[in-house]
């Protein structure tokens, strides 16, 4: 069996920690697949895999984020583009399956994080939208208050792939969490998630692992990070790159129209 950490976040977002720490910090404790997933911000995970691959590292890179709706955080794995922020729970979920993406909610029920809520998944559940995993093993004070519910609804309601996940926020705390499957690659990972034969793994942090570094990574968790990324998400929203296709464009099911400062023979391209 190997072990993924499938939840990790960087400087780049509201960690402590670089990519290339991270990784450094993945090599050491023998994990064989990582996902770096900074909030609402795709492209820190691009850099740690593009690291990964110059420096011939023994550890596979997942793409993804950890992507805020207006419900609560989700981890989108395997994706190769940005999820849109504060949408419905339903429609993220639908939006991280269209770009071949796995879905799977992490530290659930938490009421000490901006979770997903025992409501919210009840009535994913029910409508028939499907998340692909749910995080049972989180090392945090945060992400174990609610675990035993959690355990119980994925056995009585959602029936999806148990997975474990560090939420390290710096690289001294990768791989305290994990998440085991049958295989060794990236791809055989995606396969057992699926397959609901992962297990979860790992242990609980202790008060000083808690605390350290507590209040800069705070900061950047409260103030700076969410400001970045309402900032990013308005400036992707009033200029869109060539040929980009709009989240609301593919709703109603036809290519968009020209883009903002865009001429018309460039901006009909239609998406990527």
């Amino acid at each position: 069996m190997s072990r993924a950490d499938l939840q990790l976040h960087s400087d780049l977002g509201d960690g402590l920690s670089s990519p290339d720490e991270i990784l450094a910090a993945a090599e050491r404790c023998g994990l064989d697949v990582i996902a770096l997933t900074d909030h609402d911000d795709i492209r820190g995970s691009f850099q740690l895999r593009d690291s990964a691959a110059r420096q011939g590292s023994r550890v596979r890179v997942i793409t993804g984020a950890e992507v805020t709706t207006r419900s609560g955080h989700l981890l989108a794995l395997f994706i190769e583009d940005e999820v849109a922020m504060l949408r419905p729970l339903a429609e993220t979920i639908e939006a991280i399956h269209r770009l071949g993406g796995i879905a799977v909610v992490p530290h659930p029920l938490s009421y000490l994080t901006f979770s997903l809520g025992e409501r919210a998944l009840r009535d994913i559940a029910a409508s028939g939208v499907s998340v692909d995993g749910i995080e049972l093993r989180n090392p945090s004070y945060a992400g174990r208050v609610r675990a035993h519910r959690a355990t119980w609804l994925n056995a009585h309601v959602l029936r999806v792939a148990e997975t474990g996940s560090s939420d390290a926020h710096h690289a001294a705390l990768v791989g305290t969490a994990w998440t085991e499957f049958p295989g060794t690659t990236a791809e055989d990972l995606r396969a057992a998630i699926l397959a609901r034969t992962t297990s979860p793994g790992g242990r609980a942090w202790t008060l000083r692992e808690h605390l350290d570094g507590a209040v800069r990574q705070q900061w950047r968790s409260m103030v700076r990070d969410p400001a970045k990324r309402v900032w990013r998400s308005y400036v992707k929203g009033a200029v869109r790159p060539p040929g980009a296709q709009t989240e609301a464009a593919h709703r109603r099911g036809r290519a968009p129209g020209p883009e903002r400062g865009v001429p018309p023979s460039e901006g009909s391209r239609g998406s990527r």
